[in-house]
């Protein structure tokens, strides 16, 4: 008995037959190429085979009520025609009528000239920081297609429902880690244009997943911001915060002592080391950052107390302003040394929020000016949709940590 086809096979017999005609990338992907004639064949197949559906779905149910238009059983009634754009150029394509006019086609919809295909590509373009006038370029370079700015703002325009839900939705009651870092954007308002930071908070879950919670954006920063932000993060679930990790501290300790009095505020090693690097030239980052590492990872405070003295010794000739700042923060940084070292590790890794910092500058180099708050929020809810497909897995040393957490926040933690 001969051995039946899969499927996947009879695909691969089909495209050899196919191809067998075609023999220059011209001929395949060109504007009169396989490519866009069978996308065209098949969309209209497609179509054909709704239609086909619905006339079979329209026999087998109830008859109406008697009308003019039920008396008369419903058929085909040939074709309109209509272009629609799609990934590889423009189709002008048959779509196929019914006599009653009922048919409703899913695949082109009534009214649409996109298919949803070309509306994938532009919101994947738009979040990795190109421009309306870059995705238009792109567009007509790579598919021949002619979008107009207008149509690309409309596309992208739809995600901002998307973006308050989920600026809203509902949150886990515990984050053992809460980062908060900011990101500075200009935005135009009234004719001129300011200044804006965007902060970001990032909690780690129990399971060790890295989530972002939020995106809220202020000229200013201060005890009232810091306290709109936490109160919105515990009216939308949650409970507890053990560790908040923060790149500065103005107005936020008293915000968090309002809201969550029992978690612990902790000076953001990673950008406590990457104010440091500020004064420091390149060259002489490597060596300064091996001679800080000695204070971060000190046993004891007095241990780190005697690394910061030698650092001081060493460099202050060149950069007095290194030790200043690690002195002049140095009650909010000690904290860090009551934590024994797996949980040191999570809190001080730079994988957690450097990382994350990293993408979403990348996407806002490109962008000179926004033209008001809404298209900040769209651009990063986008990127941040692209970021967290790689979140996965549980940040490094999470379990060691996690029985840690167990041990210091043994009234706290979950009881499974």
């Amino acid at each position: 008995m001969p051995r039946r086809r899969r499927p996947q096979d009879k695909v691969d017999h089909l495209l050899d037959e196919l191809l067998a005609d075609y023999s220059t990338p011209e001929q395949i992907l060109g504007e009169q190429g396989l490519l866009k004639q069978l996308t065209k064949r098949l969309v209209e197949r497609a179509l054909q085979a709704e239609l086909s559906h619905h006339l079979e779905t329209e026999v087998q149910a109830p008859p109406p009520e008697e009308t003019s238009s039920s008396k008369r059983r419903n058929s085909r009634n040939g074709y309109s025609s209509k272009t629609v754009k799609a990934d590889c150029g423009e189709l002008a394509l048959s779509i196929p009528r019914d006599r009653n006019s009922t048919f409703e086609p899913i695949l082109v919809p009534k009214g649409e000239r996109r298919l949803s295909g070309l509306d994938d590509k532009i919101m994947a373009m738009y979040a990795r920081g190109l421009s309306t006038r870059d995705i238009q370029a792109q567009l007509e370079e790579l598919y021949g297609v002619e979008v107009s700015p207008t149509l690309i703002s409309q596309v992208t325009d739809a995600v901002s429902d998307e973006v308050r839900q989920w600026q809203n939705r509902p949150l886990a009651k515990l984050y053992p880690i809460v980062y908060l870092d900011a990101i500075h954007v200009h935005v135009r308002e009234d004719g001129r244009v300011s200044n804006h930071a965007v902060y970001v908070v990032l909690g780690v879950t129990l399971d060790g997943i890295k989530e972002v919670l939020g995106l809220w954006m202020s000229a200013n920063e201060g005890a009232k911001f810091w306290l709109k932000v936490l109160t919105d993060l515990k009216n939308r679930g949650v409970e507890d915060i053990f560790i908040a990790c923060v790149d500065g501290l103005k107005g936020f300790p008293d915000a968090i002592a309002a809201v969550f009095p029992k978690t612990r505020v902790q000076l953001c090693i990673v950008h406590l080391i990457r104010n440091s690097l500020r004064y420091v030239p390149w060259g002489s980052q490597a060596e300064v950052i091996a001679d800080l590492k000695p204070i971060y990872q000190a046993a004891t405070v007095e241990e780190a107390e005697t690394a910061l003295e030698n650092f001081a010794d060493k460099w202050d000739r060149l950069y007095p302003t290194i030790s200043q700042i690690w002195l002049r923060h140095w009650n909010n940084i000690i904290p860090f040394f009551d934590y024994p070292p797996d949980i040191r590790k999570v809190i001080y890794t730079t994988n957690a929020i450097e990382s994350l910092n990293r993408s979403l500058r990348k996407v806002l180099k490109t962008k000179g000016c926004f033209p008001n708050e809404e298209s900040v929020y769209k651009l990063l809810y986008l990127a941040l949709n692209n970021i967290a497909k790689k979140w996965t897995m549980p940040i490094r040393d999470w379990k060691a940590a996690l029985m840690r957490f167990a041990i210091e926040f043994p009234d706290r933690f979950p009881q499974f």
